[in-house]
Protein backbone atom coordinates (compact mmCIF):
# COMPACT_ATOMS: atom_id res chain seq x y z
CA UNK A 1 0.00 0.00 0.00
CA UNK A 2 0.97 3.17 -1.24
CA UNK A 3 2.09 5.45 1.87
CA UNK A 4 -0.15 8.13 1.10
CA UNK A 5 -2.68 5.99 0.78
CA UNK A 6 -2.38 4.62 4.71
CA UNK A 7 -4.96 6.07 7.25
CA UNK A 8 -3.13 9.01 9.25
CA UNK A 9 -3.88 7.05 12.57
CA UNK A 10 -1.74 3.93 11.39
CA UNK A 11 1.26 5.60 9.48
CA UNK A 12 1.65 7.17 12.94
CA UNK A 13 2.19 4.26 14.57
CA UNK A 14 4.90 3.24 11.94
CA UNK A 15 6.50 6.25 11.48
CA UNK A 16 7.92 8.74 14.11
CA UNK A 17 8.23 12.46 13.47
CA UNK A 18 11.11 12.93 11.32
CA UNK A 19 12.59 15.31 13.93
CA UNK A 20 12.53 12.24 16.85
CA UNK A 21 15.48 10.02 14.90
CA UNK A 22 18.24 12.61 15.71
CA UNK A 23 17.12 12.84 19.19
CA UNK A 24 17.09 9.59 20.16
CA UNK A 25 20.52 9.32 18.22
CA UNK A 26 21.87 12.32 20.26
CA UNK A 27 20.70 10.74 23.56
CA UNK A 28 22.26 7.30 22.62
CA UNK A 29 25.62 8.89 21.95
CA UNK A 30 25.34 10.99 25.05
CA UNK A 31 24.49 7.17 27.18
CA UNK A 32 27.49 5.82 25.25
CA UNK A 33 29.56 9.10 26.46
CA UNK A 34 28.78 8.24 30.18
CA UNK A 35 29.12 4.94 30.03
CA UNK A 36 32.74 5.39 28.38
CA UNK A 37 33.52 7.60 31.06
CA UNK A 38 32.62 5.87 34.15
CA UNK A 39 34.10 2.72 32.86
CA UNK A 40 37.02 5.23 32.47
CA UNK A 41 37.10 6.29 36.00
CA UNK A 42 36.74 2.87 37.18
CA UNK A 43 40.17 1.36 35.46
CA UNK A 44 42.00 4.71 36.53
CA UNK A 45 40.89 3.93 40.01
CA UNK A 46 41.59 0.61 39.71
CA UNK A 47 44.73 0.80 38.43
CA UNK A 48 45.86 3.65 41.08
CA UNK A 49 44.79 1.14 43.70
CA UNK A 50 47.25 -1.65 42.59
CA UNK A 51 49.97 0.74 42.26
CA UNK A 52 49.46 1.85 45.74
CA UNK A 53 49.12 -1.52 47.11
CA UNK A 54 52.55 -3.15 47.02
CA UNK A 55 53.69 0.00 48.93
CA UNK A 56 51.55 -0.51 51.14
CA UNK A 57 52.20 -4.23 51.98
CA UNK A 58 55.89 -3.04 51.40
CA UNK A 59 55.91 -0.94 54.35
CA UNK A 60 53.70 -3.37 56.58
CA UNK A 61 56.04 -6.02 55.92
CA UNK A 62 58.97 -3.69 57.21
CA UNK A 63 57.08 -2.84 60.52
CA UNK A 64 56.68 -5.66 60.84
CA UNK A 65 60.27 -7.29 60.39
CA UNK A 66 61.63 -4.30 62.18
CA UNK A 67 59.32 -5.48 65.33
CA UNK A 68 60.53 -8.88 65.34
CA UNK A 69 64.32 -7.66 65.01
CA UNK A 70 63.88 -5.42 68.15
CA UNK A 71 62.70 -8.87 69.78
CA UNK A 72 65.05 -11.39 68.31
CA UNK A 73 68.46 -11.12 67.60
CA UNK A 74 69.14 -10.80 63.70
CA UNK A 75 70.77 -14.02 61.80
CA UNK A 76 74.34 -12.42 60.97
CA UNK A 77 74.82 -11.95 65.28
CA UNK A 78 76.23 -15.17 66.61
CA UNK A 79 74.66 -16.09 70.18
CA UNK A 80 76.03 -16.38 72.86
CA UNK A 81 77.09 -19.79 73.51
CA UNK A 82 75.59 -21.61 76.40
CA UNK A 83 77.11 -22.85 79.91
CA UNK A 84 77.28 -26.22 78.55
CA UNK A 85 79.32 -24.63 75.56
CA UNK A 86 82.22 -22.82 77.36
CA UNK A 87 82.25 -26.12 79.63
CA UNK A 88 82.79 -28.07 76.84
CA UNK A 89 85.92 -25.75 75.58
CA UNK A 90 87.49 -26.03 78.36
CA UNK A 91 89.92 -29.17 79.06
CA UNK A 92 89.79 -30.84 81.83
CA UNK A 93 92.53 -31.37 84.55
CA UNK A 94 93.69 -32.96 87.14
CA UNK A 95 94.88 -31.82 90.50
CA UNK A 96 96.49 -29.07 88.50
CA UNK A 97 97.83 -31.29 85.72
CA UNK A 98 96.95 -30.82 82.07
CA UNK A 99 96.22 -33.51 79.53
CA UNK A 100 98.42 -34.87 77.41
CA UNK A 101 98.65 -37.12 73.95
CA UNK A 102 101.68 -39.67 74.11
CA UNK A 103 104.23 -40.04 71.47
CA UNK A 104 104.40 -42.18 68.86
CA UNK A 105 107.58 -44.67 69.57
CA UNK A 106 108.19 -43.98 66.08
CA UNK A 107 108.75 -40.19 66.55
CA UNK A 108 111.22 -41.03 69.10
CA UNK A 109 114.97 -40.58 69.34
CA UNK A 110 117.79 -41.44 72.27
CA UNK A 111 119.52 -38.53 73.87
CA UNK A 112 123.40 -38.40 74.15
CA UNK A 113 124.77 -39.13 77.46
CA UNK A 114 121.50 -41.83 78.23
CA UNK A 115 120.40 -44.08 75.50
CA UNK A 116 117.15 -45.30 77.64
CA UNK A 117 116.19 -41.83 77.48
CA UNK A 118 114.65 -40.98 74.54
CA UNK A 119 112.62 -37.40 73.18
CA UNK A 120 111.22 -36.42 70.03
CA UNK A 121 113.49 -36.09 67.19
CA UNK A 122 113.55 -32.25 66.82
CA UNK A 123 113.84 -31.60 70.80
CA UNK A 124 116.88 -35.07 70.91
CA UNK A 125 118.07 -33.09 68.27
CA UNK A 126 118.59 -29.76 70.58
CA UNK A 127 119.12 -31.39 73.76
CA UNK A 128 122.49 -32.78 71.86
CA UNK A 129 123.51 -29.84 70.68
CA UNK A 130 122.90 -28.11 74.21
CA UNK A 131 124.60 -31.46 76.10
CA UNK A 132 127.86 -30.63 73.81
CA UNK A 133 127.79 -27.20 74.50
CA UNK A 134 127.79 -27.88 77.81
CA UNK A 135 130.91 -30.59 77.69
CA UNK A 136 132.29 -27.84 75.83
CA UNK A 137 132.15 -25.11 78.84
CA UNK A 138 133.42 -28.14 81.57
CA UNK A 139 129.27 -28.80 82.49
CA UNK A 140 128.06 -33.07 82.09
CA UNK A 141 124.60 -32.64 81.82
CA UNK A 142 123.33 -36.11 82.74
CA UNK A 143 119.48 -37.28 81.33
CA UNK A 144 117.64 -38.97 83.83
CA UNK A 145 113.75 -39.22 82.32
CA UNK A 146 112.72 -38.43 78.48
CA UNK A 147 109.60 -39.89 77.18
CA UNK A 148 107.22 -42.34 79.59
CA UNK A 149 104.23 -43.87 78.60
CA UNK A 150 101.36 -44.07 80.48
CA UNK A 151 101.72 -47.66 82.22
CA UNK A 152 105.20 -46.42 83.28
CA UNK A 153 103.45 -42.95 84.99
CA UNK A 154 101.03 -45.55 86.40
CA UNK A 155 103.15 -46.88 88.59
CA UNK A 156 105.23 -43.49 89.26
CA UNK A 157 101.95 -42.12 90.80
CA UNK A 158 99.69 -45.04 91.96
CA UNK A 159 102.47 -47.31 93.29
CA UNK A 160 104.83 -44.90 94.80
CA UNK A 161 101.93 -42.70 96.50
CA UNK A 162 101.08 -46.45 98.13
CA UNK A 163 104.23 -47.21 99.03
CA UNK A 164 104.37 -43.22 100.78
CA UNK A 165 101.12 -43.71 102.22
CA UNK A 166 100.42 -40.31 100.62
CA UNK A 167 97.11 -38.68 99.50
CA UNK A 168 96.67 -37.83 95.42
CA UNK A 169 96.87 -34.34 96.39
CA UNK A 170 100.29 -34.89 97.87
CA UNK A 171 101.37 -37.58 95.16
CA UNK A 172 100.21 -34.72 92.93
CA UNK A 173 102.66 -32.22 93.37
CA UNK A 174 105.30 -33.64 92.38
CA UNK A 175 104.10 -36.79 90.08
CA UNK A 176 101.40 -36.12 87.53
CA UNK A 177 98.55 -38.53 87.07
CA UNK A 178 98.99 -40.95 84.01
CA UNK A 179 97.83 -39.14 80.71
CA UNK A 180 98.62 -36.04 82.75
CA UNK A 181 102.43 -36.08 82.20
CA UNK A 182 104.37 -33.50 80.07
CA UNK A 183 107.03 -36.76 79.79
CA UNK A 184 104.37 -38.43 78.00
CA UNK A 185 104.53 -35.32 74.82
CA UNK A 186 108.27 -36.69 74.18
CA UNK A 187 109.08 -32.96 74.72
CA UNK A 188 110.49 -33.09 78.58
CA UNK A 189 112.95 -34.02 79.91
CA UNK A 190 114.80 -34.62 83.79
CA UNK A 191 117.96 -33.59 84.19
CA UNK A 192 120.98 -34.38 86.42
CA UNK A 193 124.58 -33.11 87.50
CA UNK A 194 127.15 -35.81 87.29
CA UNK A 195 129.18 -34.35 89.94
CA UNK A 196 125.84 -34.50 92.49
CA UNK A 197 124.12 -36.80 92.13
CA UNK A 198 122.67 -36.85 95.23
CA UNK A 199 120.51 -33.74 94.12
CA UNK A 200 118.95 -35.73 91.42
CA UNK A 201 114.75 -35.37 91.23
CA UNK A 202 115.32 -32.90 94.23
CA UNK A 203 115.03 -29.04 94.56
CA UNK A 204 119.02 -29.06 95.80
CA UNK A 205 119.83 -28.90 92.18
CA UNK A 206 119.49 -25.40 92.02
CA UNK A 207 122.83 -25.24 93.81
CA UNK A 208 124.27 -26.94 91.20
CA UNK A 209 126.69 -25.79 88.45
CA UNK A 210 124.50 -27.50 85.67
CA UNK A 211 121.41 -25.46 86.88
CA UNK A 212 122.76 -22.60 87.27
CA UNK A 213 124.31 -23.26 83.16
CA UNK A 214 121.09 -24.56 82.24
CA UNK A 215 119.51 -21.18 83.53
CA UNK A 216 121.80 -19.30 81.62
CA UNK A 217 122.08 -20.51 78.36
CA UNK A 218 118.68 -23.48 78.31
CA UNK A 219 116.68 -20.83 75.96
CA UNK A 220 119.14 -21.10 73.34
CA UNK A 221 118.51 -24.37 72.68
CA UNK A 222 114.19 -23.95 73.16
CA UNK A 223 114.38 -25.23 76.19
CA UNK A 224 112.76 -23.73 79.45
CA UNK A 225 112.05 -25.04 83.07
CA UNK A 226 108.25 -26.33 83.37
CA UNK A 227 107.67 -25.86 86.60
CA UNK A 228 109.25 -23.09 88.28
CA UNK A 229 108.60 -21.75 91.45
CA UNK A 230 105.26 -20.53 92.49
CA UNK A 231 103.57 -21.66 89.04
CA UNK A 232 100.22 -21.25 88.15
CA UNK A 233 99.30 -24.43 88.52
CA UNK A 234 100.36 -25.22 91.71
CA UNK A 235 103.11 -28.42 90.79
CA UNK A 236 105.64 -28.44 93.38
CA UNK A 237 109.02 -26.15 92.18
CA UNK A 238 110.81 -28.80 90.02
CA UNK A 239 114.66 -27.31 88.60
CA UNK A 240 115.46 -30.73 86.93
CA UNK A 241 112.18 -30.66 84.85
CA UNK A 242 113.05 -28.60 81.64
CA UNK A 243 110.95 -28.95 78.39
CA UNK A 244 111.03 -28.05 74.15
CA UNK A 245 109.34 -25.36 72.70
CA UNK A 246 111.07 -25.16 69.91
CA UNK A 247 108.58 -26.17 67.12
CA UNK A 248 104.97 -25.26 66.00
CA UNK A 249 103.78 -28.53 67.89
CA UNK A 250 105.43 -28.25 70.74
CA UNK A 251 104.80 -24.88 71.52
CA UNK A 252 100.75 -25.72 71.09
CA UNK A 253 101.17 -28.73 73.36
CA UNK A 254 102.29 -26.19 76.03
CA UNK A 255 100.86 -23.19 75.10
CA UNK A 256 97.27 -23.56 74.30
CA UNK A 257 94.82 -21.93 76.36
CA UNK A 258 93.94 -24.21 79.39
CA UNK A 259 92.64 -23.95 82.51
CA UNK A 260 94.01 -25.17 85.84
CA UNK A 261 91.22 -24.69 87.89
CA UNK A 262 90.29 -27.65 89.68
Amino acid sequence: MPADEIPEAIRETYEEPPTSEPKKRKSLVWKLVGLGAIALVASVGLHFQFALSPVKITVGMEKENAAVEAVEPSASESPSPSVEAVAEEVPENILGHLPYEQASVSALKPVIGNSNVKLRSAAAAKFNAMSDAAWRDGIELVPLSGFRNIEDQEYLFFDVKAQRGQVASQRAEVSAPPGYSEHHTGYAIDIGDRTRPETDVSESFENTETFRWLEANAAYYSFELSFPRDNPQGISYEPWHWRFVGDRHSLETFYKARTTDN
